[in-house]
């Protein structure tokens, strides 16, 4: 079964209305069914890509309080050392990961424990390949922390992705559930 994250509604629902009244111009006004025909089959597909691209499926779960994983579905892009200025203030690994347009957009939390850090950063959206992206695009910070170590990791949005969503309140438990970017 297929289970959309409720922050996407509404975008689903402008994509489906936009798509079903360029549906209705293309079938009603072009008089040639060989173009008309593909054009509507196109938005149809476009449709549920965009209903798919939102979708929440379930995962087997991985971390655990003393095991990290990956909070994203991705490429990983870089893993090297870092000084990491906002919440760690320390060198650390860090870790990449680039989400494609089939990618899920949504983030998990890399570990059990509490949430000890979170702020929301306004910015551009420059392609997310670019090197620079990860400072001047629209991000949120996150850290998450136990008595083993702390976490930090950001959501960044890009050109098309171009929202984050987070549920995280700092003093809250994680475990067992996703942190939304969308």
């Amino acid at each position: 079964m297929l289970v959309i994250d409720k922050d996407c509604y509404g975008t689903i629902a402008v994509a489906w209305l936009i798509c079903l009244a360029l549906m209705f111009i293309d079938l009603y006004f072009v008089k040639y069914k060989a173009v008309s025909f593909p054009i509507a089959a196109f938005l149809l597909v476009f449709m549920f890509f965009v209903m798919w691209f939102h979708r929440l499926p379930e995962r087997e779960k991985v971390g655990t309080d003393t095991i990290v994983t990956a909070v994203a579905d991705g490429e990983i892009v870089i893993v090297d050392k870092t000084y990491e200025p906002e919440f760690l203030k320390k060198e650390c690994i860090q870790v990449s990961i680039y989400m494609d347009f089939f990618d899920v957009h949504a983030n998990y939390w890399p570990l059990d424990g509490e949430v000890k850090y979170y702020k929301y950063h306004d910015g551009r959206y420059l392609m997310a390949f670019y090197p620079k992206s990860s400072e001047l695009n629209e991000h949120s910070s996150l850290a998450v922390g136990n008595e083993h170590g702390d976490v930090f990791f950001k959501q960044i949005a890009g050109t098309f992705a171009r929202r984050i969503v987070t549920h995280a309140n700092v003093g809250e438990q994680c475990k067992d559930r996703y942190v939304p970017a969308s």
